[in-house]
């Protein structure tokens, strides 16, 4: 039977506890599980069965996360992890080996960018940045030892919106999955498997928790992709020799990342969720489509309210009908353009800096889709680490300011951001 959002967000991937009755899923702090036999044991590790053997692998309130997450976004399954960064690189383990490379966009948390710049090339991978404005540019960009295209649905800091459809079809056309960050949009406002997504990735700490309470990742596999179509993925297509030549996409089928990624990912990266902080996220998930309404719906008032103020230079909230993005917005988000973006303000960093720290209700803090709303100055925090031509291109420059507006009275959230302005600028 198909279910609507708010049913799926509250039931899916759960039921009473057989045990108990207990209608809430339970937490499950334990390590690990006691086999039926030897036999039993056998067939867990040797995946010839589906059950829990340690907890750093499966564990059950984790594993009702993982379902009730690809219920929301369409996919296959789903797997948790520890971090959004932990599941960038879950996302991408499967794909990769020493040589090969990703194309991504230019607008992506500073935090990623460094992730895919810097870090990555640890383990011999590497990136090319482009505007993916800029669709024959990527496509240029893509080369025989490329793997995978990366982009967020809604970007981290500017807000700006991707033509996800046309980025698959690049994608599509040369072979490769497409992986989208949907942490901003949330399956509340845009679904990327259904526009030809393959790979989906959460940070599960923002919008689908709600709170500001843990931190998670998630990975959602689509189930559609052709890993043996070519020899470009050898650890899903080919033999694997620590489970006696078991080919993952030949056994499992359209599950087959999802089970490496467990199998392998979580076995030896070990970025593993633990499972109260899957019970944090499960709870935020119930209001998902509640909160993300008022999120909305708060962020239009308040992007409009500063683009009609004399002392903010620009705003880059899409849902704005200025925006050059607006158009996109429209057409691939109906319920709205998310609730991030930044705002520039007349005086440049300094006005900035002094914005923040006049700001009242807003509170300033290194996280985002908090019920809460709040405020950082991103060239100074979470984008510091790049270049100024990097800040700029991220979205990022030295006198914007990042708002994620929270579900307050949005009247509030106007009014502590009019003394602020008058602190700062006057």
């Amino acid at each position: 039977m198909t279910q609507g959002f708010d049913t799926t967000a509250i039931h899916a991937g759960t039921a009473p506890d057989p045990a108990t009755g207990a209608r809430q899923v339970p937490i499950y702090q334990t390590t690990s599980y006691v086999f039926r036999d030897t036999d039993h044991a056998a067939r867990l590790f040797g995946l010839q069965e589906v059950g829990y053997i340690y907890s750093r692998l499966t564990n059950p309130t984790v594993g009702a996360l993982q379902n009730r997450v690809a219920a929301l976004e369409g996919g296959a399954g789903a797997v948790c992890c520890s971090s959004g960064h932990a599941a960038q690189i879950m996302a991408l383990f499967p794909l990769m080996a020493p040589g090969r490379n990703i194309v991504a966009s230019t607008r992506l948390y500073g935090g990623t960018v460094t992730q895919f710049s810097q870090t990555i090339r640890r383990f011999g991978w590497s990136a090319r940045f482009v505007d993916f404005d800029d669709l024959d540019a990527l496509a240029a960009a893509i080369d025989g030892d490329t793997r995978a295209v990366f982009c967020e649905s809604i970007s981290n800091p500017g807000g700006y919106v991707t033509d996800i459809p046309a980025v698959a079809g690049i994608a599509k056309a040369a072979g490769i999955p497409l992986i989208v960050d949907n942490t901003l949009a949330t399956p509340y406002l845009c679904r990327p498997i259904e526009m030809g997504a393959t790979l989906v990735v959460h940070s599960l700490t923002k919008y689908m928790t709600g709170n500001g309470t843990v931190t998670g990742g998630a990975v959602v596999d689509s189930g559609t992709f052709d890993w043996s179509a070519s020899d470009k993925f050898p650890s899903l297509s080919e033999p694997e020799p620590a489970y006696h030549g078991l080919r993952f996409h030949e056994t499992f089928g359209n599950l087959a990342f999802t089970f490496h990624s467990i199998a392998i990912g979580l076995r030896d990266l070990g970025m593993t969720m633990n499972p109260q902080g899957a019970h944090y996220t499960l709870m935020g998930i119930e209001t998902l489509g509640l909160r993300m309404a008022r999120h909305v719906e708060n962020a239009q008032k308040v992007a409009e309210w500063l683009e009609n103020d004399p002392r903010v230079t620009a705003v880059t909230y899409a849902g704005l009908a200025s925006s050059p993005w607006n158009a996109t917005a429209k057409r691939l988000y109906p319920k709205g353009a998310g609730a991030l973006f930044t705002f520039s303000v007349k005086g440049g960093y300094d006005a900035a800096v002094k914005l923040v720290g006049a700001l009242k209700l807003f509170s300033h803090v290194a996280n985002l889709g908090d019920a809460r709303s709040l405020v950082i100055h991103s060239a100074s925090t979470t984008h510091r680490q790049l270049t100024e031509d990097q800040q700029r291109a991220a979205g990022a420059a030295p006198d914007l300011l990042r708002l994620s507006i929270g579900i307050e009275d949005p009247a509030d959230l106007i009014s502590d951001l009019d003394q602020a302005l008058a602190t700062a600028v006057g």
